[in-house]
């Protein structure tokens, strides 16, 4: 990856988008450290820093930690990511969508359109949910003369700008960098978590050589766990099976075309994230309850804590949402019926299956067997990190959904750089 980077370098085009994109990302950086006026960060960071497992951590983790020092883009791109799901589940739903999904770059535009639309309501409600948030923590400061109602207003429309902001900069890097924008802007505030846990396992390390010998057995296992757990979701990223493909040749005019074979790549993780991000958002909703609300019934809060970041309720729900809606993200995403039926207008044929409902069966089959491999490496990356940190005692915890972001985002980034220098012939690629 570091000599594809290199070798792109050398291209003053790619130098120009690369630079481009730092710079942009810079500025998120930038944003993430400048606070909002009204607000005492300090009792929000210390509430989120308490409770591990809900929903605060989860905009904070992908926020960059600017949720929790309710910065400018403390939002971060959370609604544009809502709203894109949103979208893509009721594309599925309503057909004036589905219409528009099939009509090429101008039915591309006016989803996008719709995208953003949707997102700034989606920012609008957040900001509300936060303000009142941060009113109930004591994190609001009022100058002399200064009414409630103006601040509220001034919070608000900081955190809805700062969303929408981030969004533009995730579409200039479409534009006019490398990589897909959000992804790396989420890239970005994930790698900037990194810094935190380094200084723990330096500080566990510190502690180990003072006397207490089970840290210096601890912070070793935990690189280990890591690396694992790195390389697990490259491979997840990168495993796919391969169909083949064989065209049958035809005459057009005077030329005999097709008759070559190929393949039908199937990757094994074909939802990617999201049945992770999605079960992780349904699991921490009874924690963010108990953090949200003042609830001083012993049953009710007994009953909350037993969705524990940390406890076996956690974990076994975790694996089977995860399980779920990998099999649901993936059944919106394929269509065997469909496949088949372009395999048999284009004159192509899978091997030994019949053109129709045999080779539907088939691809049925390989997607089931391949959607249930997925789901179980989604599970292994998710969970691994928790039983890490319970094994361990400690909060350093690699969450499953940063490492999948933070691998894929990688690998893309690669791959989109390596496609423009082949386009490009660039002689120190090709060697």
């Amino acid at each position: 990856m570091l000599q594809t980077f290199k070798n792109a370098w050398k291209i003053e085009d790619l130098r120009k988008k690369i630079i481009f994109t730092m710079v942009v990302l810079v500025v998120f950086r930038l944003g993430c450290a400048i606070p909002v006026p009204f607000i005492r960060p300090s009792a929000i960071s210390s509430m989120i820093a308490a409770d591990s497992g809900n929903m605060l951590n989860y905009l904070n983790m992908i926020s960059g930690g600017a949720f929790a020092n309710a910065t400018l883009f403390a939002l971060g791109v959370t609604p544009y990511i809502n709203s894109s799901i949103i979208i893509t589940l009721l594309t599925v739903a309503i057909p004036y969508l589905e219409n528009l999904s099939k009509e090429g770059e101008e039915g591309r535009k006016k989803i996008a359109k719709i995208t953003r639309y949707i997102a700034v309501v989606i920012a609008l409600i957040l900001s509300l949910g936060y303000y009142f948030v941060l009113k109930r923590n004591n994190a609001l400061i009022y100058t002399e003369g200064m009414t409630g109602f103006f601040a509220a207003a001034v919070i608000i429309t900081t955190f809805v700008a700062g969303s929408m902001l981030i969004m533009w900069m995730g579409e200039q890097i479409d534009k006019k960098g490398i990589g897909n924008g959000i992804s790396l802007i989420i890239f970005t505030g994930i790698i900037s978590r990194l810094v935190p846990s380094a200084t723990t396992l330096i500080a566990m390390v510190q502690v180990g050589l003072s006397g207490e010998t089970k840290y210096l057995i601890m912070a070793p296992l935990i690189l280990i766990f890591a690396v694992l757990v790195i390389a697990f979701a490259v491979v997840l990223n990168n495993a796919e099976r391969r169909i083949p493909i064989q065209y049958a040749k035809r005459v057009v005019g005077r030329k005999m075309m097709g008759g070559q074979a190929t393949h039908l790549p199937i990757k094994v993780n074909m939802s990617g994230v999201m049945p992770v991000i999605f079960a992780s958002s349904i699991m921490s909703i009874p924690g963010t309850i108990k953090s949200f609300f003042n609830i001083e019934s012993e049953i009710a809060n007994k009953i909350l804590g037993i969705f524990d970041y940390n406890g076996i309720v956690y974990v076994v729900g975790y694996i089977l949402l995860i399980i779920a809606f990998n099999y649901f993200y993936v059944s919106m995403q394929y269509n065997p019926v469909e496949i088949a039926n372009n395999l048999r207008k284009n004159n192509g044929v899978i091997p030994g299956f019949r053109p129709g409902k045999m080779t539907q069966d088939f691809i049925a089959k390989v997607l089931s067997r391949l959607t249930f491999i997925g789901a179980i490496f989604l599970v292994v990356v998710a969970v691994l990190p928790i039983i890490t940190g319970n094994i361990t005692g400690t909060n350093i915890q690699l969450g499953g959904t940063s490492i999948l972001i933070v691998v894929g985002v990688a690998l893309e980034v690669a791959q989109q750089l390596e496609s423009q220098m082949v386009m490009r012939h660039h002689k120190g690629f090709l060697e």
